[in-house]
């Protein structure tokens, strides 16, 4: 992929954060060939750090590093505020039948908010479904 080529503006979801501080995991090589066509930093908050350092917690070196994420440049954490609470409620009230997960919908919600497009994620069951807007769907990395 040319630098033109390259993704900008990314979302980083919980499973790919996890899977690139881990090297155990499963999706680690996938995800790590797919963070190389990803201008950084990603894009993330709170909600995601949090669902990584508990599916994490057996692994404290990865938690250490996800920790160092942001000043190491790999991601940025997207500001979440008491108005946008109401918003996410929205969106968890609208896709109840997926049983989604808070983290799931502040990205959304972030997408929205930012217009932001693509998602880097592993979560291909909502993420599929989620729509920017009530009608666009997101770009979802790694590309089937």
């Amino acid at each position: 992929m040319t630098d033109a080529a390259r993704h900008h503006r990314v979302l980083l979801d919980t499973g790919p954060l996890t899977a690139i501080v881990a090297q155990d995991e499963a999706a680690h090589d996938i995800c790590i060939s797919t963070l190389a066509n990803i201008e950084p930093p990603l894009l993330t908050c709170w909600p995601v750090l949090t669902e990584a350092a508990w599916l994490l917690r057996h692994d404290h070196a990865a938690i250490r590093t996800m920790l160092r994420g942001a000043e190491t440049g790999f991601f940025t954490l997207l500001p979440l505020q008491d108005d946008d609470l109401q918003a996410i409620d929205d969106l968890f009230v609208r896709y109840k039948s997926l049983r989604p997960q808070i983290a799931d919908l502040a990205l959304l919600h972030l997408a929205q908010r930012e217009s932001l497009d693509t998602v880097f994620t592993l979560d291909r069951r909502d993420f599929m479904v989620f729509r920017v807007q009530r009608r666009k769907p997101l770009r979802l990395l790694p590309e089937a």
